[in-house]
């Protein structure tokens, strides 16, 4: 925001900008353009602009619930390449659109001609990279009996297909949750991982920032051109997206568990910021969105680049990696892991 009337609306408002990418929760408000910005527009309330924004700024939209879109929104989004993101008001994923500009057939085409044998050792990396930060975070935690897991990384190095590589990410995944247990503050109980839905509070948070964390994956793929929905390891599946999926693996413990564990453990959300069905309530939803906006422009140093990024950066530069081992400019997959 560059100017004291930005500001105030966005403090009036629901909204969170930050980068290139908006989240829209204010139920009811609608998404519009006016002289070359994007507006966000109170429709059924009395405070009218809520916030607008530099078009040429954008290149993703989060909107959560009954949000709407103008019909020359719909086409200066297209025009200028802006994905828009659609979530339930809860965070659940529905779907999205692309623009036209976001596609480009010699990058597909080589996605699509990947071998068995490069799909692999990809995979392979990303599992690796998956062990090695599950051990690391826990590391970072205090905790140090992770030799299993060191031991379950190295193998994962020489896993001779899928399946195999499967089995070491499961038996790690086993490894990991047990011990996750002991990263929460009194009061917190971390038994298992339960999905669809989360039987407890930290699974709930789990599985919210694993979406939120997805969508990161899903808008930085799409940025570079590649099929999110065209997995390397995870199976293909209609209205899945394997791919982002994929590259969600080794961020899954050293961004998404990271997050969680730290609202837990510094009381930002506690037992009573949940409802009955273990979601988030209205008010603790807009600060878990606020919270993980300010975490994903955190920096730090790129453990292979060696220079300092934002971690919405580094998931962007991690799909420009997968795209160019994908097209054959790099031999290698290098995934963003952690040596301490």
């Amino acid at each position: 925001m560059n100017n004291s009337n930005d500001e105030e609306a966005m403090k009036a408002s629901e909204q969170i900008f930050n980068d290139s990418i908006i989240y829209v929760t204010t139920q009811g408000a609608q998404v519009r353009t006016d002289g070359g910005r994007i507006v966000v527009w109170d429709v059924d309330g009395d405070d009218g602009e809520l916030a607008s924004f530099p078009v040429e700024k954008l290149d993703t939209i989060n909107v959560f619930g009954n949000i709407n879109f103008t019909t020359p929104f719909i086409t200066e989004a297209n025009e200028h390449g802006i994905v828009l993101n659609y979530f339930g008001q809860h965070g659940s994923y529905k779907g999205s659109f692309i623009p036209e500009k976001n596609t480009i057939a010699q990058v597909r085409l080589k996605q699509y001609g990947l071998t068995s044998e490069e799909k692999l050792a990809i995979s392979r990396e990303f599992i690796r990279a998956k062990i090695r930060n599950s051990r690391i975070l826990l590391n970072r935690k205090g905790l140090r009996e992770t030799d299993r897991l060191k031991e379950l990384e190295e193998m994962s190095k020489q896993a001779e297909s899928l399946d195999v590589l499967r089995g070491y990410e499961g038996d790690a995944a086993e490894e990991y949750f047990e011990l996750l247990d002991d990263t929460l503050k009194d009061g917190w109980t971390f038994e298992k991982r339960t999905r669809r839905p989360p039987q407890d509070h930290i699974n709930s948070l789990l599985s919210l920032t694993y979406v939120m964390i997805k969508n990161e994956i899903l808008s930085a793929l799409r940025q570079y051109n590649l099929d999110p929905f065209l997995g390397i390891m995870h199976k293909n599946r209609h209205g899945r997206p394997a791919l982002a999926l994929d590259l969600q693996e080794e961020f899954r413990s050293i961004l998404c568990d990271a997050f969680a564990v730290r609202l837990v453990n510094k009381n930002i959300l506690t037992h009573s910021s949940f409802k009955k069905d273990n979601r988030l309530n209205k008010d603790a939803f807009k600060k878990y969105l606020q919270k993980f906006d300010d975490y994903m422009q955190e920096r730090f140093i790129h453990p292979h680049f060696e220079y300092r990024v934002s971690r919405r950066k580094a998931i962007r530069m991690q799909a420009i990696l997968i795209r160019k081992r994908i097209t054959g400019e790099m031999e290698k997959y290098h995934p963003l892991e952690f040596d301490r």
